[in-house]
């Protein structure tokens, strides 16, 4: 560097920090060897606090607002230096500006799942993550804690740090909470303002607050997630049994078209009697039951296994000799009909499909009862015997 360049670097007498990030959390404010004019003006923005180190040692600190650098508003650096009364040379110091702006929309998560015991489902693991916003409280301690002689610091550099500290704290509230899986959801605000409260304490010994936690979502490994929703579709689906015979009506038409009716019938009765086991075997299970003896529905025979049931038999038809003539076809009704007539009689000559030959009528099996006449019932006990003999004509 040029003397004219020395020179000018000597006498620049304002000392400020124009912030053009996001994540700046600490700026060394750069000069030649460190020299700044007594009586420099320094401009200490809102959201700032400029801190003043001699020598490897913490001075004095200054809030938002412009001062004029003498030995009245730096005592400490005055006493470090040994500075009298009128003092105008130039002095030797490194000036760090801090941001005390909050930081947001800053991540953490759990590497690695969380064993848990729940009430409902046993031992499960889960995975969590969120965001976070902090701020910088205590210039000095972040200074002496975090920072060092670090000259640009940014929040990528502690996130880490804050992140473990904030997943192990996590880790212990949700434990302790021992709030059921299927209600976390419903306790997420509660546990961010508690976990909020809990770490407050540890980010205060670095000079930080954390002003707002967020749990954005607490989830099951994949394999669990899948179980429940197929556990939720069993709730909606309600009655099984009912839904997989409705499968299976509405699968019979392509099952016809690869391998006729039979086909169809024949493989809608064996995935029928497959689905009312399983069924059986989910409501056993959701209800407690399960591996207790239970009537094996898919054991039994698929439909298309047993024989179908032959036709209903055609009514038997008679004809009849009456006077002379052949009368009929005549069922069973006709005939007692004309039974009761006295057209037909037991010596009526008749005639079905396997008799050999014209048959009386009281000689077949199935018109015998229509010639047999009940006698009268017996007479009760306390009634009089009957006269012996019809009573007179009137």
């Amino acid at each position: 560097m040029g003397l004219w360049s020395k020179l000018t670097a000597e006498f620049i007498d304002i000392i400020e920090w124009i912030d053009s990030s996001s994540d700046t959390m600490v700026y060394r404010f750069e000069r030649l060897g460190n020299e700044i004019k007594y009586g420099a003006k320094l401009i200490v923005r809102e959201g700032q606090q400029a801190a003043f180190i001699n020598e490897g040692r913490l001075a004095d600190v200054f809030q938002p607002g412009t001062y004029t650098l003498e030995t009245r508003n730096m005592p400490i650096l005055s006493t470090l230096q040994g500075w009298k009364y009128g003092f105008h040379s130039p002095f030797k110091a490194e000036v760090y500006f801090i941001s005390t702006r909050r930081f947001g929309d800053l991540k953490w998560g759990t590497k690695n799942p969380i064993m848990l015991r729940d009430r409902e489902f046993g031992p499960v693991r889960l995975r969590a993550f969120g965001s976070y916003e902090m701020r910088v409280t205590d210039a000095p301690a972040f200074i002496r804690e975090i920072v060092g002689t670090d000259g640009h610091f940014t929040t990528s550099e502690i996130s880490r740090r804050l992140r473990n500290k904030i997943v192990a704290h996590f880790t212990d509230v949700l434990g302790e909470s021992k709030i059921p899986v299927l209600d976390l959801a419903a306790n997420q605000d509660e546990l961010s303002a508690f976990l909020t409260e809990r770490i407050s304490d540890k980010f205060q010994a670095y000079g930080l607050t954390i002003t707002e936690l967020l749990i954005e979502n607490i989830s099951l490994p994949p394999a669990v997630e899948e179980a429940l929703d197929k556990r939720s579709q069993m709730g909606v689906l309600g009655n099984l049994q009912q839904y997989t015979q409705f499968q299976m009506a509405n699968a019979l038409p392509e099952m016809a078209k690869s391998g006729g009716v039979a086909g169809a019938l024949a493989g809608g009765g064996i995935g029928m009697g497959m689905g009312l086991a399983m069924a059986q075997q989910t409501r056993a299970m959701m209800s407690g039951s399960y591996g207790q003896p239970a009537v094996a529905i898919a054991a039994s025979p698929p439909p298309a296994a047993i024989a179908a049931p032959p036709p209903l038999p055609a009514p038997v038809q008679f004809y009849a000799a009456i006077n002379g003539q052949q009368a009929g076809p005549l069922d069973l009704n006709a005939l007692q009909q004309k039974v009761g007539s006295g057209e037909i009689e037991e010596d009526t000559l008749v005639w079905k499909s396997g008799l050999p030959a014209w048959t009386p009528a009281g000689q077949v099996p199935e018109l015998a009862p229509l010639f047999a006449s009940a006698g009268p019932p017996p007479l009760p006990a306390a009634l009089p015997p009957p006269p012996s003999g019809p009573p007179p004509l009137k």
